[in-house]
């Protein structure tokens, strides 16, 4: 990919992509290094995913203040069944630093 790599929408699938796996693999540092990069990148911004893995990489690595700005920005973007495969910790964090947070994952169980 031709320099600047943050100028090309792909830099920003493949850094997403690498941010993912690195935090579903429990490299917390490594997948907040890599989505926060991917924020550089095209149609970064406002992206309901990239934010909420940003979000929860935040949260692991206790940046509390950070994780619940993404985990937010993840939530308007996103539907409440969207967040149905990801552990409710993240919704329930939110919900103490946020009025109206509905934890739809914690109904179905």
């Amino acid at each position: 990919m031709p320099e600047p790599k943050t100028d090309w929408e792909a830099a920003t699938w493949i850094l997403a992509a690498i941010g993912d796996a690195d935090f579903l693999s429990g490299d917390f540092t490594a997948a907040h290094e890599h989505l926060s990069h991917a924020m550089y990148c095209p149609d970064a911004i406002g992206n309901p995913f990239l934010h909420l893995r940003l979000g929860q990489a935040q949260f692991e690595l206790g940046n509390m203040e950070r994780a619940a700005d993404e985990l937010m920005r993840a939530y308007m973007g996103l539907d409440g069944e969207a967040w149905l495969d990801e552990d409710p910790k993240y919704l329930d964090f939110l919900a103490t630093v946020a009025e109206g947070i509905e934890n739809h994952s914690r109904k179905n169980h």
